[in-house]
C-alpha cells in the first residue's frame, strides 16, 4: 500500500501470531525482554538465533536473544532479519521492498539502501514482497526489533532454498554490507516438531550445541525435510557462515525452552523447541 510517496508494508502476524493492540503487544515484548537473564558474553555481537513461533509460546525464549541484543555495548545500525516460507521453498532469496513496515508499535524502518545493494549483489537475490505475504517466520521478528533497537533499520528476507550457490551469494553479499555499516544477521527459526517430548529435547540439546560450535556442515548433514531439526535452516546456516567471515567468531546459547516444558498438555501431541543464541566476535 502507498501512503504519499512512502511504500508502506502491514504486518500481516498482528493479531495472529502476536497481539494486534499497541498496548498489549509493548507490554508482551517488553515483558519478555525485561525478565531474560541471558548469561554475559564477551566481544561484539554479529548475529543472532531468535525463534519464530507465536509469542505465548516462543516469546520468552525471544527475550533472552532481545535482552543480549538490547544490552550490548555496541548497537547495530541495521538487523537483517533471515527468515523462510512455510508454504513452499523459491529461487534464491526475496527481500520485502518499501519503505516502512507497520506493526502495531509503529513503523519499524525497513533500511532501502542495504536492501538494494544485497539485491544488487547477484542473482539469487532480488527484491520481490510476493513470498513475505502471510510469511511470519521473518515477521515475528520485527516487535522484538523494535522494542530492544528502536534506533535500528530493517532487512527483511527470506531464504528460498539451500542450495550452496544461494547461501554463498547471501554470505557474501552480508559479508559486502558489513564493510559499509554495522549489520547484526538475526535467523529466525524453530527448533524440532514432534510429540515426543525426550526426543524433542534431546535432539534440540544436539542441535544447539552444532550451532553454538558454528558446525554448519554438520547441521546441514543432519537435517532433511522428514527430520527438521531447524524450521529455518537456511536462516541458521547463513547466520553462521557470515558470523565465521567476520573473524574469529563463538557462538553461545542464552536459553532453551520447548513447548513441553511450558505447557505439559502437549506432550505426547506436538512438542517445539525454541533457542536463543548469539555469535559474537572479538574487535
Amino acid at each position: 500500500m502507498n501512503t504519499g510517496t512512502k511504500q508502506v508494508r502491514q504486518a500481516w502476524g498482528a493479531g495472529r501470531w502476536f497481539p494486534g493492540d499497541k498496548e498489549e503487544l509493548q507490554a508482551a515484548v517488553n515483558g519478555y525482554v525485561r525478565a531474560a537473564r541471558p548469561p554475559a558474553v564477551t566481544g561484539r555481537l554479529v548475529a543472532a538465533i531468535s525463534p519464530h513461533a507465536g509469542y505465548p509460546y516462543s516469546g520468552a525464549v525471544a527475550g533472552y536473544t532481545f535482552r543480549a541484543l538490547r544490552d550490548a555495548e555496541v548497537r547495530p545500525e541495521t538487523v537483517v532479519i533471515l527468515g523462510f516460507s512455510h508454504r513452499g521453498g523459491f529461487p534464491g532469496v526475496a527481500l520485502l521492498d518499501g519503505d516502512v513496515l507497520r506493526t502495531p508499535l509503529g513503523d519499524a524502518v525497513l533500511d532501502v539502501e542495504a536492501t538494494r545493494a544485497l539485491a544488487d549483489a547477484g542473482d539469487r537475490i532480488r527484491e520481490d514482497a510476493r513470498p513475505h505475504r502471510g510469511e511470519h517466520s521473518a515477521e515475528n521478528q520485527v516487535p522484538f526489533v523494535q522494542a530492544a533497537l528502536p534506533d535500528a533499520k530493517l532487512v527483511i528476507a527470506l531464504i528460498g532454498d539451500h542450495r550452496e550457490e544461494t547461501l554463498d551469494e547471501l554470505v557474501g553479499a552480508l559479508g559486502a554490507l558489513a564493510e559499509r555499516r554495522r549489520i547484526l544477521v538475526l535467523a529466525s527459526t524453530d527448533l524440532l516438531h514432534d510429540p515426543d517430548y525426550d526426543l524433542v529435547t534431546r535432539t534440540d540439546r544436539r542441535t544447539l550445541q552444532l550451532i553454538t560450535n558454528l558446525d554448519d556442515g554438520q547441521l546441514l548433514r543432519e537435517w532433511d525435510y522428514d527430520r527438521q531439526i531447524c524450521c529455518g535452516i537456511g536462516p541458521v546456516v547463513a547466520a553462521i557462515r557470515f558470523a565465521k567471515s567476520r573473524g574469529e567468531a563463538s557462538g553461545a546459547l542464552l536459553h532453551y525452552r520447548n513447548s513441553g516444558d511450558d505447557h505439559p498438555e502437549s506432550r505426547g501431541n506436538w512438542v517445539v523447541g525454541y533457542g536463543a543464541a548469539v555469535f559474537a566476535v572479538s574487535d
